[in-house]
């Protein structure tokens, strides 16, 4: 189309500006700490609190009574709250012995079809004792698993495996999941390692990743296949299945007689400790681990590309007695500039001065302290436990996010009300609140006819700026999540103005969006000849430089009344 005039004419031309902004890739809080079952190190993204008790299970039993992690509180609140995503890593006792549970599936040859092993560690998988009426497992429980050979074909050399449920029986089968159609068949597009998968993940603690062996990523959320007596070419020429190959295919028939899930050494409750649970957690134990048992899996997260969240999660360890490993969760906060540590100060009947004094400790804007202790419904047992605040900020956070924005204060009677807290250790006055804020530390406040609120939204910053507040941190970590993300996009583009404009037009309407949704009084994005001169487009550079007026909060309202004599005049 021409986009000039030679001869007298009128020239119509089009300007698209209904380019519709991308929105920043969605993350949510990470919470490391112990739970029933799962992924051992292998932090794990779980959508719903149903996802997460498939996964890391809910209650266990030590002795005669049943209990739940703080892990498992956080999750349910986190979602019932309006939390999309959550990073679960699951961390276990470096003095227990974990091993994975193995299953044969027995074939007429008598060398075993394949082996199936758990995705999970744990002698809770161990269910070999003995077999009870209508094959139900002495020692099954919803937290293992068992299997079944539901169809067998050896004409076809296929089969169909179920994952049951542990606690099921033959009447009363439960499902997990179900593999039809499979094969022994390395070249067939059945093959069972390449349907279920036969990666292992472990972490690999010399050089802190993750390292995967095996072929076929797992599909399945329970096992993956160990080893596979393979039948290449099942058929022969005339496609009839090779006599040779037919005592391979796993005949019809349940873990229960052909080889179960037997586990190796190792349980929830490390062998020779006790577990301190709920208000009872100290120094050397809370909930079985020590503070050194998070040590790994701190420095993992470190790993930005890799782990993508903006709150981080750590009940179970607070800042009197886990002084190390919260400094490594803040020091890579700091570093990633993407997430904000939610730090509780003291354990349960911890002081207020005690509270105030862990608080003097640190001097950050990448952490949040909240105080006092809270006390909530077991999501699993029902029963009234105590728990720290930080067990009930993640679903403090994810309410406000959904209504309001992050950039909003996670506090107040409108965003920050605690619904799912029964009542605080203690009932905070306002002398209390007052030392308390004055000292960076969070107040949860009662109030009459409310109930349970988070009464402030300070962080750990000593020096007086808008990044001593949370909204404004949080602000600043949306905003660098995004402009960041459109950054990388540009990395080894030509450095032109057209990258530079392409730059601009995307973060200068986003920019605008947060402006309009009470984010920002005023902002500026300079990225041009004046930031980029010939000097530094040489050094192979593209500067960019984001000025931004954050809006504040009201934290202190004033309200005067005047009273005036009868006939007096209002002022104008």
């Amino acid at each position: 189309m021409a986009e000039t005039l030679v001869s007298p004419g009128v020239l119509a031309r089009e300007n698209d500006q209904s380019f519709i902004t991308q929105q920043p890739v969605q993350v949510g809080a990470a919470i490391v700490g112990p739970t029933v079952k799962g992924p051992v190190e292998i932090p794990t993204v779980v959508t719903s609190y149903s996802d997460y008790q498939n996964r890391f299970g809910t209650t266990f039993e030590s002795g005669s009574n049943d209990y739940s992690f703080f892990t498992s509180v956080a999750a349910q609140n986190y979602f019932n709250n309006g939390g999309n995503t959550l990073l679960v890593t699951r961390v276990v006792s470096a003095s227990a012995t974990w091993d994975y549970a193995l299953a044969t599936v027995s074939s007429s040859v008598g060398s075993g079809s394949f082996v199936l092993e758990s995705l999970y560690k744990g002698d809770i998988f161990n269910n070999t004792s003995s077999i009870l009426s209508n094959n139900s497992l002495s020692s099954g429980t919803a937290n293992n698993i068992r299997w079944e050979i539901a169809s067998s074909n050896t004409s076809s050399g296929t089969f169909s495996l179920v994952i049951r449920q542990g606690n099921d029986s033959q009447n009363a089968k439960s499902a997990l999941e179900t593999w039809t159609n499979l094969s022994l068949d390395p070249k067939s597009e059945n093959y069972i390692a390449r349907v279920i998968g036969d990666q292992t993940l472990r972490y690999n603690s010399t050089e802190n990743y993750i390292e995967i062996t095996g072929s076929y990523r797992n599909a399945s959320r329970y096992v993956r296949v160990a080893s596979v007596s393979n039948t290449p070419n099942y058929f022969d020429n005339n496609g009839t299945a090779k006599a040779s190959y037919e005592g391979f295919i796993p005949a019809i028939g349940s873990g229960s007689y052909g080889g179960s899930f037997s586990g190796g050494a190792g349980s929830i409750i490390p062998a020779g400790r006790t577990m301190n649970m709920y208000d009872n957690i100290n120094s050397t134990d809370s909930q079985g681990l020590k503070g050194s048992d998070y040590n790994y899996m701190l420095t993992l997260l470190s790993n930005q590309d890799e782990y993508r969240y903006n709150v981080m999660l750590l009940p179970g360890l607070t800042n009197a007695a886990h002084t190390a490993q919260l400094t490594t969760a803040i020091q890579n906060a700091q570093s990633r500039g993407d997430n904000l540590v939610v730090v509780d100060p003291v354990n349960y009947a911890g002081s207020l001065a005690n509270a105030v004094t862990q608080a003097d400790s640190r001097n950050t804007s990448y952490a949040a302290m909240y105080w006092p202790w809270v006390q909530t419904l077991d999501p699993g047992t029902g029963g009234q436990i105590w728990v720290p605040a930080s067990t009930m900020m993640g679903g403090v956070f994810a309410f406000n996010d959904n209504a309001g924005e992050p950039w909003f204060a996670p506090a107040g009677i409108n965003r920050g009300g605690m619904g799912s807290v029964i009542r605080a250790e203690r009932k905070l006055s306002q002398s209390n609140r007052d030392t308390l804020y004055e000292g960076n530390v969070n107040p949860i406040a009662t109030f009459p006819g409310t109930g349970v609120v988070v009464y402030g939204q300070k962080t750990l910053q000593k020096t007086a700026s808008a990044l001593d507040r949370v909204n404004v941190r949080r602000l600043l970590i949306t905003l660098k999540s995004y402009i960041s993300q459109v950054a990388q996009n540009l990395v080894f583009e030509q450095n032109t103005a057209a990258t530079r404009n392409n730059f601009l037009a995307q973060v200068n309407p986003y920019l605008e969006s947060v402006q309009q949704r009470q984010g920002l009084y005023a902002f500026k994005v300079v990225m041009d000849d004046s930031n980029n001169t010939p000097d530094v487009i040489d050094r192979n550079q593209l500067v960019g430089a984001i000025y931004l007026q954050p809006t504040k909060t009201a934290e202190f309202i004033y309200l005067d009344f005047n009273v005036l004599p009868t006939g007096a005049t209002f002022p104008a």
